[in-house]
């Protein structure tokens, strides 16, 4: 099995468009360049805000290979699993173990709500079809679906289900998961507005969203979280704040999108049914990151 250290800060990169609508892998390439100058410890492609469901097999195939030449063994690609049945999510698992991709983030059954019993019998069936790693994400909020302490007793047995993104949005929850299952749960903050708060509270990483734009103030967050200097966090987390809010929001890859673009690392281009922002919401959110470009803070030596 694939070794993975579950820690540090995890984009869940967007998805890169031409205007006519095919992978914008110029852009891309620019984007996760980026991402790791800035010191993120991993790759998530293919989450929501990656349109994972707009994207066709061959898309996903040249995403996961294209990011492993870039990355080129540094950190690891981890490709997100968002399936309707378990025997596509079996496929999308060995695919993306084929195409080079060392561990998995996945999601409960999509557009059906199913029951616990069903909900552990299809991430046991991907869990014993792949030795790649496995975090699990828990997003109740939006998902309808909660996999609860319970449920992840059965599931952690075995051996590849090794962490959560944890979207429950309830910050107990990290100390819940720590009094019953130790280390063997690595815990990954997957709400951007409840990230500090999360690592204070010992959790192991952030599967971040608005680091596609803002990757050096993510990263800082973290690191100076974990090294203790808890004040210097606080201050660039608060000037963060706002543009982290655009990430708890139906428009998130719009919002997430036009930072991209107010930073230089990033384009507007979304895939149908999505639509660029319009009108007052799109004044409303310009607003916001033309605040924050202009108020970045200065980012200690950590």
């Amino acid at each position: 099995m694939t070794q993975f250290s579950w820690k540090g800060v995890m984009p869940a990169v967007t998805t890169k468009f031409t205007q006519e609508d095919r992978l914008d892998m110029e852009m891309f390439t620019v984007n996760i360049n980026a991402q790791m100058e800035a010191g993120v410890s991993a790759i998530i492609l293919g989450g929501t805000l990656g349109e994972a469901s707009t994207l066709d097999d061959d898309e996903k195939r040249t995403l996961i290979e294209h990011t492993v030449d870039l990355v080129d063994g540094k950190i690891p690609v981890v490709m997100n699993i968002a399936e309707q049945s378990t025997k596509k999510a079996i496929q999308a698992a060995e695919n993306a173990e084929k195409y080079g991709a060392k561990g998995l983030m996945m999601l409960p059954p999509m557009r059906y709500k199913s029951t616990d019993y069903e909900t552990m019998t299809y991430f046991k069936a991907v869990a014993q079809s792949t030795s790649l790693p496995i975090m699990v994400y828990n997003n109740p909020v939006d998902y309808k679906i909660e996999v609860t302490l319970d449920m992840f007793d059965e599931l952690l047995k075995y051996e590849n289900i090794q962490a959560v993104k944890e979207s429950t949005r309830d910050i107990t929850n990290i100390t819940r998961i720590k009094n019953r299952f130790g280390e063997r749960l690595k815990i990954l903050c997957g709400v951007d507005t409840l990230a500090m708060e999360s690592l204070l509270m010992g959790s192991d990483g952030w599967v971040a969203g608005l680091v596609c734009a803002f990757p050096r103030e993510t990263v800082a967050i973290y690191e100076l979280v974990k090294a203790g200097r808890v004040a210097e966090a606080t201050a660039i987390y608060r000037w963060f704040m706002p543009l982290l809010e655009l990430d708890i929001n139906p428009q998130l890859v719009q919002n997430i999108k036009l930072a991209e673009v107010a930073t230089g690392i990033g384009t507007e281009n979304v895939r149908l049914p999505r639509l660029p922002l319009q009108g007052k919401e799109r004044d409303r959110v310009l607003a916001i990151i033309d605040q924050g470009v202009k108020t970045r803070p200065q980012i200690p030596v950590f």
